[in-house]
């Protein structure tokens, strides 16, 4: 079924609150760049709204009451949010629940080195790259770094106007005759996304002068010696802001679509709440997705499950059995992008299951890849409910599957939720050029997205 366009339905009104959701959803990603500081502008945007992190509210008295909302924040890196019900937690859930890491370049455990001249910061991708999409661009750094004694400091250099840019250097098409017969995955290796940090070098030193140049920066700077990068986390990421896209403005391109387009209106849509829902209504914004989510910190991991048991005990007396009642009650949208149908790169998809750029939130059934591999099947009856409430809404969907059958495919944390027994489907944007280090999305997607999700809480 071909729906049209959702931008030939809206008001004005709704074009107004369009562009100003979009404007915040920029905002978001410029502050988070990276897992950790998704959470910290989350964790400052949920505490604004009367948001309490569990631990401090687990030292109050009192049993946990209708309308309460709560945060439980995993390593820096996961969070999540909860909104309490009228009803028992054991009566089920409303989870919407996306992912806030993206794909990028790690730094290694001894990452400076210098060769000829140059300083590099030796590098790990992390998720899946075309790596030479990552050649010859400006790139940034944003991380931590802990000292022996505990303290740590934050750093990020690239973003400012004044900032110096990092990037990773490309060999000229008058000499990559050798490289150009190749394919793509020989002609670029892992081993050369190697960054480029610096060139001068220190006076009076005979050996690695510029390697010592740049460690006397990051003492300066950062009061961080070289063992410090030891216990760091360092992460290149591309260099800039959030932009429209279009002539028309219809469109945003920016790093980490993947999955923050879906992790914000998720976020916004739990906060603008206007009454106290029936059933508990839960966020995740996880971590760890784009390597299969494990890891203290991805959804395979305790923590949500912890916090719905701690939720619990602080209702009513805690079994085993209520837990596992709550959960398997529960209701979930798996919030993960799909890959638009991309007019100029047709043939890896199958157009009429094919997910589209402007026409709504794009609903899988089923992800995995060739013959179904590792997915998530939702039923045809959690589909019918869902149709129900978005429909009442007024929201745009679109059911969709990414690529065509011997195409490939992607994963997504909806089998991870699905194993407690909950209704479970992806329910994320279409996005182009996914994974790449500049993604699009149409700013249409975004807002009938959010809509979905809030109606879902409401009314799941």
């Amino acid at each position: 079924m071909q729906k049209k366009s959702s931008w030939l339905k809206y008001t004005v009104e709704q074009r107004d609150f369009l562009e100003g959701l979009s404007r915040d959803y920029r905002a978001f990603l410029d502050a988070g760049k990276t897992e950790r500081e998704c959470v910290a502008e989350a964790v400052e945007q949920a505490e604004k709204r009367g948001f309490v992190n569990l631990e401090a509210r687990l030292k109050s008295p009192g049993a946990l009451k209708p309308g309460e909302k709560i945060y439980v924040n995993c390593m820096d890196k996961s969070l999540a949010l909860f909104v309490t019900g009228k009803r028992p937690l054991e009566e089920g859930l409303n989870v919407i629940a996306a992912h806030i890491d993206s794909p990028r370049l790690d730094a290694k455990p001894n990452p400076i080195g210098e060769e000829e001249g140059i300083c590099y910061l030796d590098t790990h991708y992390y998720g899946g790259i075309k790596k030479y999409q990552w050649l010859a661009m400006p790139l940034a750094m944003h991380g931590v770094a802990v000292r022996k004694d505990g303290s740590r400091v934050n750093i990020v250099v690239g973003e400012d106007e004044d900032d110096p840019v990092l990037g990773i250097s490309d060999l000229l098409p008058h000499l990559d005759h050798e490289q150009d017969g190749k394919k793509v995955s020989d002609a670029f290796k892992g081993e050369k996304l190697d960054v480029i940090l610096a060139s001068a070098p220190l006076k009076d030193v005979e050996k690695d002068a510029v390697k010592e140049s740049l460690l006397k920066i990051l003492e300066d700077k950062y009061a961080i010696r070289e063992e410090d990068l030891l216990s760091s986390e360092i992460e290149i990421v591309p260099a800039g802001k959030a932009r429209d896209f279009g002539l028309d403005r219809s469109m945003i391109i920016a790093y980490g679509h993947d999955d923050r387009c879906c992790s914000y209106p998720s976020m916004r849509a739990l906060f603008d709440l206007d009454e106290i829902p029936e059933k508990t209504c839960v966020c995740i914004l996880t971590d760890k997705e784009e390597i299969g989510s494990v890891g203290a910190s991805g959804m395979r991991a305790s923590y949500f499950t912890n916090a719905v048991a701690e939720l619990i005990a602080m209702q009513t007396q805690f079994t085993e059995i209520k837990l596992r009642r709550a959960l398997a009650n529960g209701n979930v949208l798996s919030c993960d992008v799909s890959a638009a149908f991309d007019p100029k790169y047709p043939e890896p998809f199958e157009k009429k299951n094919a997910a589209f750029l402007g026409h709504g939130l794009a609903l899988s059934k089923y992800t995995g890849s060739r013959g179904k591999s590792g997915s998530n099947d939702a039923s045809c009856e959690y589909i019918a409910s869902l149709r129900s409430i978005f429909d009442e809404a007024g929201a745009d969907y679109q059911l969709c599957e990414m690529g065509a059958v011997d195409a490939g495919g992607g994963g997504t944390i909806a089998y991870i939720l699905a194993l407690y027994g909950m209704n479970v489907i992806d329910a994320g944007l279409a996005v182009l050029s996914m994974h790449a280090p500049w993604e699009i999305i149409s700013k249409a997607d975004l807002y009938e997205s959010y809509t979905a999700y809030k109606a879902f809480l409401i009314n799941a």
